[in-house]
């Protein structure tokens, strides 16, 4: 038997519904899991060390870990109407942003490419200064005034009306009606060291984990549930019916075209690297 592969993923219940077949061991032939749970800011980082075989990532981290990593061409999240939000105390127009303080959750994220290039084309003379915060920190901190406003993604689309907040801007409708492409948010990557048949072993499994977990819900639903701190339920299929979808089983070429014109425009902005001609080719 050889070694279980070294995978880190997000305990969100995209992540979790995606990889409760698999990590459990029922897709046949796939290669046993040995999991490991952190935030996606983290195992960007992971990446950029080249820690573990597998890992859910941001698409925003590839120009820097595609040299060691190939992308995965399934198992990750892009969508339509799924996007970042920029949260404030007040209703009011894009503009008035100018020289503000905004929270992030990570300059290394997707999040945080779209809403840079939603600023680029929307807040005059740009935003003031950027504060890293952990995504759990930043509707409160925009709540309680310690910064003008804040990014937040996943559930906080469906919580942030509890915090009093408002939506100044949607990161992802700005994108779809510029590009007309879905939104490319987490990528799943392994190590090319690998090889180009265990590589093509990996997508695989992870396609059949994902059609398992849409055959029989249930099956993943105390996995979900167990990870999800203390999201509610309700809460938590609305988190898995916007981001696991058609390009969780397949990027697809609009999957592609979402992912590359997401980092050909970034890196125009000068806020990643330019992508290779084959940096996103798969085995």
């Amino acid at each position: 038997m050889s070694e279980p592969l070294r995978i880190a993923y997000s305990p969100c219940p995209n992540d979790t519904f995606v990889f409760e077949a698999w990590a459990h061991g029922r897709v046949p032939g796939a290669p046993a899991l040995d999991v490991t749970f952190a935030d996606i800011d983290v195992t960007n980082g992971m990446a950029e060390r080249g820690e573990f075989d597998v890992l859910k990532v941001s698409y925003a981290v590839l120009p820097w870990v595609l040299e060691e990593y190939a992308l995965l061409p399934c198992g990750g999240a892009l969508g339509r109407g799924c996007g970042p939000l920029v949260l404030t105390r007040e209703a009011g127009d894009p503009a008035e942003l100018a020289g503000r303080t905004v929270a992030v959750p990570s300059e290394r994220s997707t999040a945080y490419l779209l809403f840079r290039l939603w600023a680029a084309a929307e807040v005059p003379g740009g935003v003031g200064e950027v504060v890293v915060l952990p995504f759990h920190e930043i509707m409160p901190a925009v709540r309680d005034g310690k910064v003008d406003a804040g990014l937040v993604i996943h559930e906080a689309r469906f919580t942030y009306q509890n915090y009093g907040l408002h939506c100044l801007a949607d990161m992802g409708q700005h994108w779809e009606s510029t590009t007309g492409l879905p939104i490319p948010l987490g990528a799943i990557i392994a190590k090319r060291s690998l090889g180009a048949e265990r590589l093509r072993e990996l997508a695989e499994a992870a396609r059949t984990s994902v059609r398992m977990a849409w055959d029989d819900p249930q099956a993943s639903r105390s996995y979900v549930l167990e990870h999800a701190q203390e999201m509610d339920p309700a809460v938590a299929d609305q988190h898995i019916g916007l981001y696991v979808n058609e390009f969780t089983a397949g990027l697809g070429e609009a999957g592609y075209a979402a992912v590359r014109g997401l980092l050909t425009r970034a890196a125009a902005e000068g806020l990643v690297p330019p992508l290779g001609p084959d940096a996103l080719a798969f085995p």
